[in-house]
C-alpha cells in the first residue's frame, strides 16, 4: 500500500473537529494524526507529529490561525525540514484574514461549509504540490486587502531571473495559468511549466500562490 497523506486539524469547535476526524479517517489514502483546539496547541502538535497537511481555523482563542501558520512555517525553516501544507478554514469567501494567512505561508483557504468531497480533494491537491486557491483568486484577494509598497523593492534573488523568466513571472503574478501564458508568449505549456518551476526555485517559493504574494509584497505586481 502506498504511504497515506497524514492530516492534522486545528479548530476550537469540538463538534466540527469530530466531523472532520470521521471524514478523514474514512478515506483509505488519508490518515488523521491529531487535533488541537487553538493555534498554540496546533503549532506544538505539528512539531510533534509532522503531518503532511494541516487544516487550520483562522479565528481561535490563545493564538489565531494566522500566527499559528507563521509559526509552523518558521519552525520548519529553523529546523531545516519541509513545512506542512496549510489550508486555512474561513467562513467568508473574500476574507482579509485569509489574505493574511496566505501571506503567512498557507497554501490556500476553504470555506468551512464546503462540501466534504471538496475538502478531501483540497487535501490531496495541496499534498501533490498545488495550491487550493488559484493564483488569479489570490491576486483578487490581494487587490482587495493586500497593501503593496509604494515603489518596487526588488530583492537580490529577483535579480537572478533571466529576462524571459521575468516576463513569465509578471504574467504569473497577474494570475494567468500556464496555458494562458503559453498562448500569450507562443510557448508550449511544458516550457512555461519549466520556467515557472525555475522561478519558484530561484525565489525560494513553494507555489504560484506564494509567487503572487511575493509580487505584491515587493511592489512587482502590475
Amino acid at each position: 500500500m502506498t504511504d497515506r497523506i497524514t492530516v492534522a486539524l486545528v479548530d476550537d469547535q469540538a463538534l466540527f473537529r469530530a466531523g472532520i476526524r470521521m471524514l478523514i479517517s474514512s478515506q483509505a489514502d488519508l490518515e488523521f494524526v491529531g487535533e488541537a483546539g487553538d493555534g498554540a496547541e496546533g503549532a506544538a502538535l505539528v512539531a510533534a507529529r509532522r503531518p503532511d497537511v494541516v487544516l487550520m481555523d483562522i479565528r481561535m482563542p490563545v493564538m489565531d490561525g494566522i500566527e499559528a501558520t507563521a509559526r509552523i512555517v518558521s519552525d520548519a525553516e529553523e529546523q531545516g525540514v519541509v513545512a506542512p501544507k496549510v489550508i486555512v478554514l474561513t467562513t467568508f469567501d473574500l476574507d482579509e484574514a485569509a489574505t493574511r494567512a496566505i501571506r503567512a505561508g498557507a497554501s490556500g483557504f476553504l470555506l468551512k461549509d464546503a462540501e466534504p468531497e471538496f475538502l478531501l480533494a483540497a487535501i490531496r491537491t495541496v499534498h501533490s504540490g498545488n495550491a487550493v486557491i488559484a493564483a488569479s483568486a489570490t491576486r483578487e484577494l490581494f487587490e482587495h486587502f493586500g497593501a503593496a509598497p509604494a515603489a518596487p523593492q526588488e530583492p537580490p534573488a529577483f535579480g537572478t531571473l533571466t529576462e524571459r523568466e521575468r516576463e513569465i513571472f509578471a504574467l504569473a503574478a497577474r494570475g494567468l495559468s500556464n496555458a494562458e501564458i503559453a498562448r500569450q508568449e507562443y510557448l508550449s505549456e511544458a516550457t512555461v511549466k519549466t520556467h515557472v518551476s525555475r522561478i519558484l526555485a530561484k525565489l525560494s517559493l513553494r507555489d504560484r500562490v506564494q509567487l503572487v504574494v511575493f509580487a505584491y509584497e515587493h511592489g512587482l505586481a502590475v
